[in-house]
């Protein structure tokens, strides 16, 4: 898909490898973000591409609940991606209502000016915690969803907000169920920050890593350039109506294995401190992706060992993985 492209949430972790990535494709593209969570350095690399030429950037500072920020955003897209959200089932727990303002409200306010500005295309961020804590493993799109969480719900009801205006011929959605995404430029010390950038932190900075229960809850890891290439294949393969996809690898790992990868790449060990279980926390996760790749043509290609490999050197404080993360079409 040519044209211009809305990102918002793109100062975040994953909004801002999208930005690289479409750059890289020379595709123009602008960001709106309030900056709650993203940071102007996220975008130090989009800036250097955008100075190359080839590929536009703005970048718009803007709440998504802002009608007339939002409406100025919008104008001459031809798709938007929707990552702006409060990602933290923490902080959902603790301000309910203002997580479904932002989470909810914030798309539902998304769409409707995406709809009077024309926009073709609407990618949400969605979530595996619309899941809940699944019974059977892999989970399926057609696994029934049990929101345990205020930020559950809030995404679950983001994808009805986009399956209306689909179902209405209004704009065509892509709502990608992201699992537990990590990689560089996660923040470690976001409520909502992965176990993974959590470790990897503390190895660098020599401190103990604390773990919620027993530590053998498990999750599907995906690479954030595996997520970034789904997006991208979201965005510019034909499609119509809604389609709602799951993005993982089809693998687990419990925490446990996790740490002892993580003092493999660092090569220290890590003092553990063992906590009791977090709210809401499930058990165990995996994703069933094939969906996404019948409809997309994707399916995750970084192992956790190359993905940790390259987190390690962003957080030991090497460089970025080699070029944006997932350059091309899909």
């Amino acid at each position: 898909m040519d044209g211009l492209i809305l990102v918002t949430g793109g100062a975040g972790f994953i909004g801002s490898h999208l930005v690289d990535a479409l750059l890289v494709n020379g595709t123009d593209v602008r960001v709106l973000d309030d900056f709650s969570t993203g940071k102007d350095e996220n975008l130090d690399s989009a800036w250097a591409l955008a100075a190359q030429g080839g590929a536009g950037l703005q970048v718009i500072g803007g709440d998504v609940r802002d009608e007339v920020r939002l409406r100025d955003a919008m104008d001459g897209c031809t798709a938007v991606v929707h990552l702006a959200a409060v990602p933290s089932v923490a902080r959902s727990m603790d301000d309910p209502v203002g997580c479904d303002s932002v989470t909810h409200g914030g798309t539902v306010n998304a769409v409707r000016q995406a709809v009077e500005a024309g926009v073709e295309r609407f990618v949400l961020a969605s979530s595996c915690a619309v899941y809940g804590d699944a019974t059977r493993l892999p989970i399926a799109e057609t696994t029934p969803p049990r929101p345990l969480s205020p930020y559950a719900g809030a995404k679950l009801a983001s994808e009805g907000v986009c399956a209306d205006a689909a179902d209405a011929g209004q704009l065509t959605a892509v709502c990608l169920r992201f699992f537990n995404v990590y990689g560089p430029r996660q923040d470690p010390g976001s409520a909502y920050s992965g176990v993974i950038s959590r470790f990897l932190s503390a190895a660098a900075a020599g401190e103990p890593v604390t773990i919620y229960g027993d530590g053998r809850q498990s999750r599907d890891f995906v690479y954030v350039g595996d997520v970034v290439a789904a997006i991208l294949a979201a965005l510019w393969r034909p499609l119509s109506g809604v389609s709602v996809l799951n993005l993982g690898t089809g693998r687990q790992s419990d925490l446990l294995q996790i740490i002892d990868a993580v003092e493999d790449q660092s090569g220290q060990r890590l003092d553990r401190r063992m906590e009791p279980p977090r709210e809401s926390d499930i058990r165990h996760s995996r994703a069933d992706a094939r969906r996404a790749r019948w409809v997309l043509g994707w399916e995750a290609r970084t192992s956790l060992g190359d993905g940790l490999a390259r987190t390690w050197d962003w957080f030991a404080g090497g460089e970025d993985e080699d070029g944006p993360a997932g350059g091309g079409r899909g």
